[in-house]
C-alpha cells in the first residue's frame, strides 16, 4: 500500500488557510506554519500538525518536520524577504517540490531561480475576472499554460438548437468538447449529434486566442 504524502503549508492566511484546510479535509497528512497563533489554533481543528513561529530557519523547520513534506507551499508573498528565506531554506532540506506565491514578476524570477514554482494567486484571479466580464457567457476557465486553456461556456441563443457537429468546433476553431454540464449532471461521453439545450454548458479544450473566438462567434450581442 503506497504511503500518504506529507504537505506543508507556509502562512495560513488568505491563500494559505483555504488551501490547508481543504488538503486537510480531503484525508492528507498537512503540516501548517504561521506567526499568529490566532490563526494556527483555527488551523488546528483540521491537522495536530499546526506550529507558531516567528523565524523560518532551517533549524526550526527541521523541528517541524518540513524535510519530511513531499510538497510544501509558501503562502507569505507580501513579506518578500521572509518568502526567499523560506523557500531557500525548505529546498536546501531536500523537499522535492516547493510552490511559493509570488506578488511580483521580480519576486518570482527569484523563487524560481532558487528552483521554486511560483504561482500568482491574486494576478491570476484579477485575469480570471476580467475574462468573465469581458465574455458574458465564459463560466469558468482553468489555464493549463502555454496558452491553452480548459473552458466552460453557458450557450447563447445562437448555440441553442444545435449539434455538436453543427458547431464544428475542431475543424473552425480547433477545439474539443471534453464535457456537457446540463441538469441531470456531467456528460463526458456524448454523440456529435447531441442537441444543445438551454442551460447546458459546453467545456471545451484549446487554445485561449481559439476559445476567445468562438465565444465572440456565437455572442449574442
Amino acid at each position: 500500500m503506497k504511503s500518504k504524502k506529507i504537505y506543508g503549508v507556509i502562512g495560513l492566511g488568505r491563500f494559505g488557510m483555504p488551501l490547508a484546510k481543504r488538503l486537510a479535509e480531503a484525508g492528507e497528512e498537512v503540516i501548517g506554519v504561521d506567526m499568529d497563533e490566532e490563526k494556527v489554533e483555527e488551523f488546528r481543528e483540521f491537522s495536530d500538525l499546526a506550529f507558531v513561529t516567528k523565524s523560518l530557519n532551517k533549524e526550526v523547520l527541521r523541528e517541524m518536520g518540513i524535510q519530511n513534506c513531499d510538497l510544501v507551499v509558501i503562502c507569505i508573498g507580501s513579506n518578500i524577504e521572509v518568502s526567499i528565506l523560506a523557500t531557500m531554506n525548505i529546498i536546501k532540506l531536500g523537499v522535492p517540490t516547493v510552490i511559493s506565491k509570488a506578488t511580483s514578476e521580480v519576486q518570482g524570477e527569484v523563487l524560481e531561480k532558487l528552483g521554486a514554482k511560483v504561482v500568482y494567486p491574486e494576478y491570476d484571479m484579477a485575469v480570471r475576472t476580467a475574462k468573465k466580464i469581458l465574455q458574458k457567457n465564459l463560466r469558468d476557465y482553468i489555464s493549463m499554460g502555454k496558452d491553452v486553456e480548459i473552458v466552460e461556456v453557458e450557450l447563447t441563443d445562437k448555440m441553442i438548437g444545435k449539434s455538436i457537429l453543427d458547431l464544428d468546433l475542431r475543424k473552425r476553431y480547433s477545439l474539443n468538447v471534453i464535457a456537457i454540464h446540463h441538469e441531470k449532471g456531467i456528460e463526458l461521453e456524448f454523440l456529435p449529434s447531441y442537441q444543445l439545450k438551454k442551460g447546458d454548458v459546453v467545456v471545451v479544450i484549446g487554445k485561449e486566442e481559439n476559445v476567445s473566438r468562438f465565444i465572440n462567434d456565437y455572442s449574442d450581442n
